[in-house]
């Protein structure tokens, strides 16, 4: 591939996958690629190349695979391709969600803790931000190319990091209860005998309550009425499944 910048082709760490290989797994994972999945890739790489995490899926060196937590900003393309490059994943609670809007993640380092507040340890984090000005720098690079994910894609390969990243060193405090592997006890609340894990259960009027029983206009959610149910689903009531009560 042509271009004006060395592609980041080489192994950032010691035992990293490469860049390309780590973009082909983002690709399966994601199910296409496209300029977020290599600008994702680049960023979580560059994250753990900061904190001098070079197995951060335990591949060859165990010891890293439990060392990060990664807070994101964004749902999008990108976001596939950071836990794929951190093995971080919802399910096991290294990956947290603040619906920000941004195309950034702070990456933590959970062997590096700084000074506790209170009963909350803090932690070291790089927080790395991807750059407005680096779609310009595609054009710039691209100017030929009319289709902006070609364009982009061609670029965010080659551009240096100073050309696509913003990068700050900062403090993240995590409580203990937010941490991968908290144990907690399963909690029933009193209003709809939902489970609640993780001392996430409200308490109020000497009952113990879901956040949703305890805020119902906060939810996400509205329970619909039966003519919203007649009119919105084409099974019908008869034969959708109805909530229990």
């Amino acid at each position: 591939m042509s271009g004006k910048h060395a592609l980041p082709s080489q192994q950032y760490h010691v035992f990293m996958q490469t860049f390309d290989a780590l973009l082909r797994e983002a690709e399966t994972a994601h199910g296409h690629l496209c300029a977020g999945q290599i600008l994702g890739v680049r960023l979580a790489m560059l994250g753990c190349e900061r904190l001098g995490i070079d197995d951060p899926k335990g591949l060859v060196t165990p010891k890293d695979r439990k060392r990060l937590v990664t807070f994101i900003e964004i749902d999008r393309c990108a976001t596939d391709a950071i836990a794929v490059v951190t093995g971080c994943r919802l399910g096991k609670r290294a990956i947290k969600f603040r619906d920000w809007g941004k195309m950034a993640a702070t990456f933590v380092d959970l062997a590096s803790p700084l000074a506790p507040q209170g009963d909350t340890p803090i932690y070291k984090a790089i927080r790395i931000a991807a750059l407005e000005s680096s779609k310009q720098r595609a054009r710039d690079l691209y100017p030929n190319i009319e289709n902006k994910n070609q364009q982009q894609m061609l670029a965010y390969r080659e551009l240096p990091i100073a050309e696509l990243f913003s990068e700050e060193w900062v403090a993240v405090p995590i409580h203990p209860r937010e941490m991968p592997g908290y144990k907690s006890g399963r909690i029933t609340c009193e209003v709809c005998g939902e489970g609640i894990n993780y001392d996430r259960e409200t308490h109020r009027d000497g009952k113990i309550l879901c956040e949703a029983c305890a805020s119902p206009e906060t939810r996400y959610y509205q329970s619909l009425t039966k003519d919203q149910l007649s009119t919105t689903s084409k099974a019908g009531p008869e034969t959708s499944p109805q909530p229990a009560h």
